[in-house]
This record gives structure tokens, sequence and C-alpha cells, in this order.
């Protein structure tokens, strides 16, 4: 399921209506936006392992909304794009340190997150949910009536699904995990009570597992914005990519790209 020519030109032809069809060498105190015009590349972090947003098919290659973004964007920009894996724990950590340009990874962008790099979007909502084998516990209105030290909980290393554990249900035993597919798998295997999750997340684990006897709550118990984390200290960059958010938003392309993942399980065909 690969970006359609045509979709792709309505887009550029909105970026280039912002002008910022490319990168221009005029950029002054801007070394990311130096670094991407002389490379001819845009660095795009994420982990590769949390569906819709990026995840490999059956043949090893990259597909979700975060990977067709990025394409989109290094398109607009006539530049490269290269996509660079990693734990999820390391992806801010690697823009601080210059590794990649931007991170695009189902990002939830935090007060404390947003204190170390800029966020650009959001270009998607999601809440917490939980996902179990439970009755009892999907039908669970408040984090409260989860919050008890008789249960055990996974969630991803890093992600605010653990900062939302420790913060709110801080009497479940906690276990964290490099991937989600590791959390869901110690769930399915009666290791632990439940596992803490972006909405989205869940509602896909149970498309994966239909034997698995999963269930996950009604409504979310948060809501949380996803966005772009952009390299800090480059205000053009930043602008850029705001720009470029703008100009998916006005020609629709963002909601295409929605329906395309989080609506339509189409994709789901190619998972290994």
């Amino acid at each position: 399921m690969r970006i359609s020519a045509g979709f792709r030109a309505v887009v550029a032809v909105a970026l280039l209506a912002l002008g910022i069809s490319s990168v221009s060498a005029e950029t002054g105190g801007s070394p990311v936006m130096k670094r991407i015009d002389s490379a001819k590349t845009l660095r795009v972090g994420m982990t590769g392992s949390q569906p819709p947003f990026n995840v490999k098919n059956r043949d090893g290659e990259l597909m979700g909304m975060d990977v067709d973004l990025a394409r989109l964007l290094a398109g607009s920009m006539q530049v490269e794009l290269e996509i660079v894996e990693m734990p999820f724990v390391k992806l801010l950590p690697a823009l601080e340190d210059g590794e990649v340009d931007i991170v695009m990874s189902g990002v939830t962008a935090t007060l404390q997150r947003n204190m170390r790099v800029p966020f650009v979007g959001p270009y998607h909502i999601t809440g917490k949910s939980i996902l179990t084998k439970s009755d009892v516990l999907a039908k669970a209105s408040s984090a409260q009536e989860i919050n008890d030290e008789g249960l055990s909980i996974a969630v991803l290393r890093g992600s605010t699904s653990e900062d939302f554990v420790e913060r709110v249900l801080d009497k479940p035993k906690l276990t964290t995990t490099a991937t989600h597919d590791e959390a869901v798998q110690l769930l399915i295997d009666g290791k632990v009570d439940a596992v803490v999750a972006d909405a989205e997340v869940c509602a896909l684990s149970k498309l994966r597992n239909p034997e698995a006897g999963l269930v996950s709550l009604r409504n979310p118990l948060t809501i949380e914005p996803i966005g772009i984390a952009v390299a800090p200290g480059d205000p053009l960059l930043l602008n850029l990519i705001g720009n470029y958010m703008q100009a998916l938003q006005a020609t629709g392309a963002r909601g295409k790209l929605e329906q395309k993942w989080f609506e339509s399980g189409g994709w789901l065909l190619q998972l290994p």
C-alpha cells in the first residue's frame, strides 16, 4: 500500500504554494537544514515496531502512517529518505545527539519531552487504554478501578504508558518491554494481567490475536497528542515541518492517511 503518484503530486503542489518545496542553501544559523541540504537526505528516527504508525511487512519492508508521512516530507524537500530504526527509548537521545533529523514514531508531545526538543503537530490524537483477558478489568471507567496491588501490568519501555502507570497505577507490579509485541505476548502467555498502551495499539492487538480472548476498554483513560519531534536549535527546520503539516491538513492528505491506517484494516494482510 504505497502512496500513489497522484497523491504525492497533490501534496507537492500544496507545499510548493507555501514556498517549501525544497530545502534552501540560504539557511544561515540552521545547522540541521544545512546538513539535509548538503547530504540530500532526511534522517527520520522510528522503531519499526509500532503498528499502525510503523511496522515491517512480511517482506521486511517498513510501512505505516509514520512511513507515509516521512516519504511525503522527504519528497517535498527533494531529498532522499533514510529511516533510522532504534528502540523507542533511544529515539529522543538520538535526536538530541544529531543522529537523526526528526523523530516520527507515535511519540506523544508531553511537557517533559517538549522541554528537550520541539514538536510539530499533532498529526494524531490517541489515549491510554488497557488490553487484558479480564472482562472485569475491561469494564473499568477510571484508572483507580484497576489500581490494585494484586495486578501486574506490562508497558513499552520509555513510553508515556510507562509514565502513566508509574504516576497513576502505582500499585500493580510493572514490567517494561522493548516492543509492544513483547508486552502483548506476556499477556497472552498469562505472565501479566494487562497491557497499558495507546487505544489503537490495543485494538490492533485484538485483531492480530483473535483466538487469545483479548478485550480492551470502551473509552480511553487519557487524551494524548502524537507529534513530530524536531532537532533542537534549528528554527528553520521547525518552520519547514510546521508548514508541511499545515499543507497536509489543507489538502486532506492527513485525513486520507488516518483513514488508511486507523480505519481500514486492509494493510493487516501484509503483516507476517
